[in-house]
């Protein structure tokens, strides 16, 4: 949490904790903690309070009612780190999207002042028109994103496609936020992608090919880094960023095995690649930054003897070609034992919500091998 607010340009004057798990309704906190959280506020002179836990637009609007300063829960901490992030038309869109979400159910407290506050002739505002009539904007708004996104949507299947028929092999970074996706990235491909010491430094897809052996290539994703607990809304906005790695032929976790939380932050990743449906790609778990704790570069295989874990530093360039063995070999194992039951490969999306999903039939050899 700390991280998160620090990548979104605040200064942390403290950290308040409970450890009681009650929610209440008004403040979410007790009213003797939510005394005691006013007093450290006014001794520090904060001007914005960061809550972990989601809260309720009534909890929102009463905690900064009795705390005198703006409150915002993680959620809205986390779009706000994205709206900086975001440089592509399509990231954009995707952010606005998951924003107006979030919003659509907080408008009484931007438009409290046109509420009906006093009876009489001349009195009667026009507040529940006025947020009937800003509901109605938004969700004109959100209907008219949604078609954009899928026009994106359609336009990243094609190029998916096109890379099919040319037999491209595509492969997808995945991992948590800050994890060294990026920095890999553009040692593989010589790319300028931006990459920092910070949460959600990448949030637009970039695709570049990367050249092997001889003539013999894959096709990079770079894609938006994870967290414990990502948004619903933001995973059903960058639907068409993570449909990079749902459709990819072989996912790269990248694991930050610097970091003393690397096995828990490991798990949450999983569980969200679940979520967008990757259970059935094949995955490469490649320890990063391994150069802070010491590490040399190294390999660990699997029962079948394929290559599972991978050790290298990005930034020191240190295990690359390690990396590139474990890649060439997935990539000549579904090459050698990819046989199609009807000897043809469905590339169609499946689904009635337009997901896209690659159908592919595995004899009984390929399917014992995974």
């Amino acid at each position: 949490m700390i991280s998160l607010a620090h990548s979104a340009g605040c200064r942390v004057e403290f950290l308040f904790e409970l450890k009681n798990n009650k929610v209440h309704s008004s403040f979410f906190l007790s009213k003797g903690k939510a005394s005691e959280l006013q007093i450290y506020c006014k001794k520090s002179c904060v001007e914005l309070v960061i809550f972990s836990e989601p809260l309720s637009p009534i909890q929102q609007r009463n905690l900064t009612l009795f705390l005198k300063c703006r409150v915002i829960d993680r959620v809205a901490l986390i779009l706000d780190i994205f709206a900086n992030r975001a440089r592509t038309k399509e990231g954009k869109l995707q952010v606005e999207l998951a924003q107006l979400k979030y919003l659509s159910t907080r408008l009484v407290r931007g438009w409290s002042h046109l509420e009906r506050q006093r009876g009489g002739i001349g009195l009667r505002g026009p507040g529940e028109t006025q947020l009937e009539t800003d509901r109605r904007l938004i969700a004109k708004r959100v209907r008219r994103l949604n078609d954009q996104l899928v026009r994106f949507s359609d336009q990243c299947r094609n190029r998916r496609k096109s890379r099919k028929k040319r037999g491209a092999y595509n492969v997808s970074l995945v991992g948590y936020t800050n994890s060294g996706k990026s920095t890999l990235f553009n040692v593989f491909t010589k790319a300028d992608v931006y990459a920092a010491n910070q949460l959600f430094a990448t949030l637009d897809t970039t695709t570049r090919r990367v050249f092997l052996e001889g003539q013999n290539y894959f096709v990079l994703s770079d894609t938006v880094g994870f967290i414990k607990d990502l948004p619903h809304t933001l995973i059903e906005s960058f639907k068409a960023t993570l449909s990079e790695a749902v459709n990819a032929d072989l996912l790269i976790h990248v694991i930050d095995r610097s970091d003393c939380f690397w096995e828990q932050k490991f798990k949450d990743v999983i569980e969200v690649l679940k979520e967008v449906g990757t259970q059935n790609i094949p995955i490469i778990n490649m320890f990063n930054k391994i150069d802070l704790i010491g590490g040399e570069p190294g390999v660990r295989h699997d029962q079948y003897g394929r290559i599972q874990d991978v050790y290298v530093s990005a930034q020191k360039k240190n295990g690359i070609d390690l990396l590139k063995k474990a890649i060439s070999e997935q990539k000549d194992l579904r090459e050698k034992w990819y046989y199609p039951a009807d000897g043809s490969v469905s590339c169609e999306p499946q689904g009635a919500e337009g997901n896209d999903y690659l159908e592919e039939n595995y004899s009984p050899k390929r399917e014992s091998l995974f």
